[in-house]
């Protein structure tokens, strides 16, 4: 039976839902599936071009490793990547490495031309574990709206559905 989760920009009120790529990326699936929800700030891509993302402190027992990772995520593409202990994050999110554990940045991809490239860290591919199969469109106009208006106040939250949820979204949970 194929699991969804319910992504919400909070302050826009912009929800979507994703299936997760249970087959395609096993490990990274349950890690983040067990570890939900999440909450954080929101941040919007400076480098890769169309993403909004959140860095939350590391929750896995143990990394799953790189698996249906890429470099070049498509519009509806939920990342998961791992930010060792060390690498550059934003002003506003160093607190969440003073543990030493690392972060996880869960990110969407929004639209067209991305390419996970850093500055300092080069090539940055990230597993691909989840798609978005309903109301990507509202998630794209409300990822521009960031792009040009700003992250101020808005939050990122990630969630199970199950049951009722999913009934609301016209799911059918077989």
């Amino acid at each position: 039976m194929a699991r969804y989760i319910e992504i919400v920009l909070k302050k826009r009120n912009v929800r979507c839902v994703a299936r997760l790529l249970d087959e395609e990326a096993p490990k990274t699936c349950e890690v983040v599936w067990r570890a939900l929800p999440q909450e954080g700030d929101v941040f919007h891509a400076k480098y890769a071009n169309n993403e909004l993302y959140t860095l939350v402190p590391s929750f896995a027992e143990a990394e799953p490793g790189l698996e249906n990772h890429t470099l070049f995520p498509i519009p509806g593409d939920l990342l998961y990547f791992y930010l060792r202990p060390g690498v550059r994050l934003p002003r506003e999110a160093r607190e969440l490495a003073d543990a030493g554990l690392g972060v996880v940045d869960l990110a969407v991809f929004y639209d067209r031309n991305n390419f996970l490239f850093s500055p300092t860290e080069g090539p940055f591919p990230g597993n691909v574990f989840a798609t978005i199969v309903k109301n990507l469109g509202a998630m794209t106009r409300a990822g521009n709206s960031v792009w040009r208006e700003g992250a101020v106040e808005e939050r990122l939250i990630y969630r199970r559905l199950e049951a009722e949820q999913l009934k609301e979204w016209d799911i059918d949970e077989k």
